[in-house]
């Protein structure tokens, strides 16, 4: 296995940046280290061959680069999706998404995780350490009727979270306003904020009214209410001194982040830093455009990079950097027009998204969660490549073993720790993996087994338009990676034996949620 990824490394220039081992403490326990800080750096959309030390040529990504020169960087890590609402359920619980039916969530969701559920962020605050996430959201807010003018919960504060700091939903969804804590951020109250999944507000202008008003043409989906010259999924109107500026996002998060990180400096405290980028609609700062040559999606990539540094940067200014654990990774894989006709595609050149792995977002392919996965902790870790096969589930029950947070029969059961594999490169970790996306998948060491979809599903438009592009099919597909790491050539039919093993083996995992 670790031959192969190798071998793979090279075909997509990963050793450019490989880090060479180091001499650490690697004889330290647990219960010997004083409790580190943890940031965990959530990136969404950001695809396996999107950054220079995982094979990009075509964007620079310099302080991500040096976190993995001096950090593990993983060939085989998984987001537990490939969308972003399932793996960040999945992320917070331990527990695989579809145990909730977790999907791609409106604007106006209720939330999505019972207030009532261990959660990571809850492991962790009761494990002594102050909690904070800031920037996106999208798994719900309230109790299914929001009066976005007064304060709205439940929500990340109600799951364990201290602080909140977020985009409510996603940069493409409404309301686009910030929520700190409970509250709208800079809202008038004489000029109400109403939001409505349902129908438009009469003369409220919206993309498919007024398309003269738009940076860029949308799909009809994306063409309801307009802010920042940009039309958005949902309908809203008033909250006018509270919308927020998508060019502003990398100012704005990063003071928040480092507000909580100055606040709590004495004490041990866990952020998720969950970027917008390089999810659409991609609006980057001034200061990155036209850093890359492949337009605002290379762009942000850049603008992502500078973020990751400038925090880095803080936590080194203040002495943390050597007992702060940083993981840097992405919700799921890549995705290019996803909504906005933004030159994703056009401008696209010889950069491969995912690698040299087949599919993207949405898909049951492997780049569909097969994404960068980077861990960082000078002095403790050691460092290397990994072809450890690990999950995002994974985190709940690693860095409880890592704080001895006490997580109960029952709680996070997807959960596996796999605490060494974070520390050590020469670790491994799982041998079998769930992966979702429209249907299951299971990796089984270099086997990559795909249930097939009944035909009573109903196919939702992306599947409708991109065919078998999300792996979706109504046979079982099956693929050794060690020698087909594209998933090109189907050997389900050749090993029957080996079909029945591995959805019998779904079945099972999905079978727990029905007890």
């Amino acid at each position: 296995m670790k031959k192969f990824f190798l071998f793979a490394s090279i075909l997509i220039g990963m050793l450019a940046c490989a880090p060479k081992p180091k001499e650490i403490l690697s004889n330290k326990t647990t219960t010997e280290i004083k409790k580190p800080n943890i940031v965990i750096f959530y990136v969404d959309d950001l695809g396996y061959g999107d950054i220079s030390c995982y094979g990009a040529t075509s964007v620079a990504t310099p302080y991500v680069d040096q976190l993995a020169k001096n950090g593990i960087q993983f060939t085989d890590a998984h987001s537990s999706a490939s969308t972003c609402t399932p793996s960040r359920y999945s992320l917070l619980t331990g527990q695989y998404a579809f145990r909730n039916n977790a999907a791609i969530l409106p604007g106006d969701a209720p939330l999505l995780i019972d207030i009532k559920l261990a959660t990571l962020p809850r492991m962790l605050h009761n494990a002594g350490y102050q909690t904070a996430i800031v920037g996106k959201w999208h798994l719900g807010l309230g109790d299914g009727t929001i009066d976005w003018n007064k304060e709205v919960k439940p929500g990340p504060l109600e799951i364990g979270f201290d602080y909140s700091f977020l985009l409510p939903s996603t940069g493409d969804r409404v309301p686009t306003t910030y929520l700190e804590n409970h509250n709208i951020i800079n809202l008038d109250p004489n000029d109400p904020l109403l939001v409505s999944y349902k129908k438009p507000f009469v003369g409220v202008k919206t993309g498919i009214t007024n398309p003269e008003l738009l940076r860029f043409a949308a799909d009809k989906q994306h063409s309801d209410a307009i802010t920042n010259g940009v039309s958005r999924i949902g309908n809203q109107t008033g909250g006018k001194s509270a919308m927020w500026i998508d060019e502003e996002f990398p100012s704005v998060l990063y003071e928040k982040a480092t507000q909580f990180i100055d606040k709590n400096k004495d004490n041990p405290f866990f952020l998720l830093f969950s970027f917008h980028d390089i999810h659409v609609p991609r609006l980057p700062n001034k200061q990155f455009q036209g850093k890359t040559t492949m337009g605002p999606r290379g762009d942000a990539i850049v603008q992502m990079d500078w973020m990751t540094g400038q925090v880095m940067k803080k936590l080194e200014s203040l002495g943390l950097d050597k007992n702060t654990l940083i993981i840097f990774t992405s919700d799921n894989g890549p995705v290019l027009n996803d909504g906005y006709e933004d030159g994703a595609v056009e401008k696209l050149g010889n950069h491969k998204p995912g690698g040299v792995f087949k599919g993207g977002k949405y898909s049951s392919f492997e780049a569909g969660t097969r994404v960068p996965m980077i861990t960082y902790w000078p002095g403790t870790i050691k460092a290397g490549v990994s072809d450890a096969l690990i999950s995002q589930i994974d985190y709940f029950a690693s860095l409880g073993k890592l704080v001895n947070g006490t997580i109960a029969k029952g709680d996070a059961f997807d959960s596996e720790d796999h605490l060494n594999a974070l520390l050590n490169a020469n670790k491994p970790a799982r041998k079998m993996l769930l992966e979702e996306g429209y249907t299951l998948a299971i990796r089984n060491n270099n086997f990559k087994y795909i249930a097939p979809i009944s035909k009573k599903q109903v196919f939702p438009n992306w599947i409708k338009n991109k065919g078998v592009e999300g792996g979706v099919t109504l046979e079982p597909q099956l693929f050794n990676l060690s020698n087909d790491f594209g998933e090109q050539v189907d050997i389900a039919l050749k090993n029957k034996d080996l079909v029945t093993k591995f959805q019998s083996q779904i079945d099972s995992i999905v079978a727990i949620s029905k007890k």
